[in-house]
């Protein structure tokens, strides 16, 4: 539990050895590689080979294909280096251009289909017009028009008796009549006019469709089957081509992904002459297997060494936590990752975040039920991480609200439970009891009292480790501050359970005093111990700056400790919630009313409370801990080949 142990490896060959390393590495999921750009910098003389891929044209070609014909080329286990380009590239072109050619082929038929459709509606409304429209349409004094009108339009035209027109209808359908008229070339625009303001609705008829609507009607119909007909077999031609090709499709596909990576993992090759260096991190459970996947290779040199080895790298950080801890660590990366040489807070982050929510969401009945949707939404989405915490702090809250004597909001339902099986005559905590609320509120202060000396301590620790000793001893996190701040909690309690008054120079001097001027000073005597002036600024300036930071640090204290409070006020804000719950049950009527207001009630709580109860948790572990001991400043290790 903590942060994985690293090894930094160094692969050196030739640089004919290039491809068949690298086609090795980006098989190996377990790896976390270093940039070239990170060392080539550093050393004159260096050179990268990382390149532009060659591949990225082809794989484009075969995805538009893919989305173009809706062909779906699925994944296949492909490692070889025994290729060409170039046929690659001709082949997919080639296939490409064919399937292309008969996709235009088709949307050309589909779109004559369709041309012979809409002319088969337009001739099916006219089928009763006993006129040869060859004859019709091509009149060369007089113009004819056909399509429809609503029928109490057409009484209206008895208005335009004197008008130069020939009206006709020959069909009645759903309030239409199905119409033709004829006027003559003289008075086109006139009456096309008239009949629009009668809201005549006109029909083309193609000029591809001859002889009367009959006949026109089973040449369109008999044009349609000839050209459907057409249209299968060209759909026939591109499914044998697919079929033809798609192993070869499948072959080529994946083998350019595969070259792809390969070219990608050249951004992590050294190049000095004619040999090369590849630098990454590895795992020490997984030094062996990495070994082993290079012993057969010829030429190839494997080293092994400390990860803080080349002081120019960096070594990732690889959380590692036990079942219980693991899924807190989403917490602890949405803040930063610890360096490598750093401690991990995901432990004490999987302790504090599951006690502070048990404390302030506890109840039994909604505890159980948070563990089960958790549980089920952890199943459904396989491994989810904030379905897996929510499994754990609602067991948190379960316990809690049993001593709580909780269920589902009922606060008297649990007490028969501790009279008869633990023998107590009342629940342990009584939430609701107004004589309790000071002794909450109160215990909330010191509790978060004990998390913030925890979170000094833990950076004093840290600051140790990295030799920051500044930082250890005069900073307000770490030894002067845990001394002042300590001595102020111990004097507070005393003073209020206890007769006893720490407040006397003897202890105000070495505990108060002494630690708020090394706070004060903590920058010149870091400067001091690295050898440099004290005050470069004047000592004047420095005084009036660090004594206004001072008191903001004996603020800090204050506010940070207070904010504490939020944890017995959401205590109290949970109870009373369900005391509203509770208070609505009692005015509705009936079972069913009844069970509906519970039911939703108990629903609404959980979803409104429990988020701001876990937003407010994520806050104190944030600003009131993590800010005092946690840096977050490292680089994530990351499967960072393939």
């Amino acid at each position: 539990m903590g942060i994985a142990k690293l090894k930094l490896f160094n692969i050196s060959s030739s640089n004919d050895n290039i491809d068949p390393i690298l086609a090795r590495l980006v098989e190996m999921d377990y790896l976390h590689m270093v940039s070239a750009s990170e060392i080539i910098d550093t050393v004159h003389g260096l050179q990268s080979y990382s390149t532009d891929n060659p591949c990225n044209i082809i794989l484009k070609e075969i995805f538009d294909m893919e989305k173009e014909f809706e062909i779906k080329i699925p994944q296949k286990e492909v490692c070889s280096l025994d290729y060409s380009l170039d046929n690659m590239r001709q082949y997919v072109s080639t296939t490409h251009e064919r399937i292309q050619q008969l996709q235009n082929h088709k949307k050309d038929t589909e779109e004559l289909i369709k041309k012979y459709q809409d002319a088969l509606k337009q001739v099916n409304h006219i089928e009763n017009l006993n006129i040869n429209l060859d004859d019709l349409f091509s009149c060369e004094y007089v113009s004819a028009r056909v399509g429809r009108i609503p029928l109490d339009s057409v009484e209206k035209l008895n208005f335009y008796t004197n008008k130069m027109f020939a009206f006709q209808t020959f069909s009645i359908e759903k309030g239409y009549a199905w119409s033709i008229y004829i006027t003559t070339n003289d008075h086109e625009r006139e009456i096309d006019n008239i009949f629009s303001s009668l809201f005549f609705d006109r029909i083309h008829i193609p000029e591809f469709v001859h002889g009367t609507p009959i006949s026109a009607q089973a040449t369109l119909k008999m044009e349609i089957d000839v050209t459907e007909q057409t249209l299968s077999e060209i759909e026939d031609d591109i499914d044998r081509i697919i079929q033809d090709n798609i192993e070869e499709l499948i072959e080529v596909k994946n083998e350019l992904q595969f070259l792809t990576k390969v070219y990608e993992a050249k951004k992590y090759v050294v190049g000095l002459g004619n040999k090369i260096n590849i630098n990454g991190f590895v795992e020490v459970k997984n030094v062996s297997r990495m070994e082993e996947n290079f012993k057969d290779l010829p030429g190839v040199e494997i080293e092994m060494r400390p990860p803080d080895y080349d002081k120019r790298l960096t070594p990732p950080t690889k959380l590692k936590n036990n079942w219980f801890t693991e899924p807190f660590s989403m917490f602890v990366e949405m803040y930063g990752v610890p360096s490598y040489n750093d401690m991990d807070p995901t432990p004490i982050v999987a302790i504090t975040y599951s006690l502070l929510f048990g404390i302030m969401f506890g109840d039994l009945g909604q505890g159980l039920l948070l563990m089960l949707i958790s549980f089920l939404l952890y199943k459904k989405f396989k491994g989810m991480k904030l379905a897996a915490v929510g499994i754990r702090i609602g067991f948190a809250s379960a316990i809690f609200g049993f001593f709580y004597g909780s269920f589902f909001g009922n606060e008297e339902i649990l007490i028969p439970v501790f009279q008869k099986v633990f023998g107590l005559v009342d629940k342990p905590i009584h939430v609701m009891d107004s004589n309790f609320t000071m002794t909450l509120l109160i215990a909330a202060v010191g509790l978060g009292s004990i998390f913030i000396v925890t979170a000094m301590i833990l950076n004093i620790v840290t600051s140790l480790k990295r030799k920051h000793y500044a930082e250890t001893f005069f900073s307000h996190n770490g030894v002067s501050g845990l001394i002042f701040y300590s001595f102020i909690l111990t004097a507070v309690a005393l003073m209020f359970t206890t007769d006893i008054n720490l407040l006397k120079p003897v202890f105000i001097v070495p505990f108060l005093i002494l630690p708020i001027l090394l706070i004060m000073f903590k920058e010149p005597l870091e400067r001091l111990i690295h050898g440099h002036k004290m005050f470069p600024d004047g000592f004047g300036g420095f005084i009036t700056e660090a004594f206004f930071e001072a008191f903001e640090v004996i603020l800090s204290y204050i506010t940070n400790t207070m904010s504490f409070l939020r944890v017995g006020g959401f205590i109290l804000s949970h109870a009373g919630m369900m005391l509203v719950v509770f208070t609505l049950m009692d005015m509705m009527d009936g079972v069913v009313g009844k069970s509906i207001t519970f039911i939703l009630g108990n629903l609404f709580v959980m979803g409104l409370e429990g988020l701001i109860v876990g937003i407010q948790v994520l806050r104190l572990e944030f600003y009131e801990m993590f800010s005092r001991y946690f840096e977050g400043n490292g680089i994530p290790f990351k499967y960072n080949v393939n």
